[in-house]
């Protein structure tokens, strides 16, 4: 893989990469967010785990500045997201989960725009793009219209936007879904010298194994609420972090029946 430097962070990046405080969001009756804080200490790849419905993705939207929350704060490096939103997100990437993209233009295209709309030169966003296509094995998709691509495909030119400003936090919701695991492990490569090199990674994932391994901090969130949080090896707690994920959010112990599933005999 070919190696890709970040740029050097800021003096002030020692302060918490992400700074969540009591933040709150509700759909009608359905309480998706109750009351969650959460602090992520810069340099760390922070994992967020939890059951399906559990509000990570809505938690990341609301700490992204994608979705405004009933009540909370949340902070990039100290600057309030919602306060000085202009000031926050320049300093973020962010690969939502399920994003919709301008399938219509080709994957050097989508990926310079979103260089361009950072403010880098065109020049430099060029160069930077095609580095990017190539280590994320695109290179010769480059040229092809993103409407063409493969899930997996389109999960990795998405991530390529979310690199090519060099932010100093990631916040990725599934960044390895649907991509094949000769794909997955670069990806991982590049997030851990991201790190390595002062950036923060914020990964929301349902894939145990990976976040255990890849990741430095976890949190679980169960409800709306976090229900541990630290040190993958302190949530972990001597564990295999998914068998302490299945301890802590509680798993069905009702098993239904389901003998008609059994193949007939012929």
């Amino acid at each position: 893989m070919d190696d890709i430097r970040f740029p050097p962070r800021r003096s002030e990046d020692a302060s918490p990469a992400l700074a969540l405080q009591g933040l709150c969001k509700a759909f009608g009756q359905k309480i998706a967010v109750n009351m969650l804080s959460l602090t992520v200490p810069t340099g760390s790849i922070y994992g967020m785990v939890g059951p399906n419905g559990a509000g990570k993705t809505t938690t990341l939207s609301m700490a992204t500045g994608l979705l405004v929350p009933d009540a909370g704060r949340a902070a990039v490096h100290g600057t309030d997201v919602w306060a000085r939103p202009g000031v926050a997100k320049a300093r973020l990437g962010v690969l939502p989960d399920g994003l919709r993209t301008f399938d219509r233009l080709t994957g050097l295209e989508l990926i310079t725009y979103a260089g361009l709309l950072r403010g880098l030169e065109r020049d430099v966003v060029v160069a930077r793009a095609t580095q990017l296509l190539h280590v994320l094995d695109l290179g010769g998709a480059g040229r092809a219209l993103v409407a063409d691509y493969s899930a997996g495909m389109r999960k990795k030119v998405n991530l390529a936007c979310a690199l090519i400003h060099s932010p100093s936090v990631l916040v990725l919701d599934e960044p390895f879904e649907a991509v094949d695991p000769v794909s997955a492990r670069v990806i991982q490569a590049i997030l851990t010298d991201f790190a390595a090199d002062g950036g923060t990674v914020i990964i929301s994932s349902h894939v145990m194994t990976t976040v255990q391994r890849l990741c430095t901090h976890v949190a679980i969130i169960d409800v709306g609420r976090v229900v541990a949080a630290g040190t993958t090896a302190q949530v972990a707690a001597g564990m295999d972090l998914e068998e302490r994920f299945t301890q802590l959010v509680g798993a069905p112990e009702a098993k239904e029946d389901l003998s008609w599933l059994r193949p007939s005999s012929v």
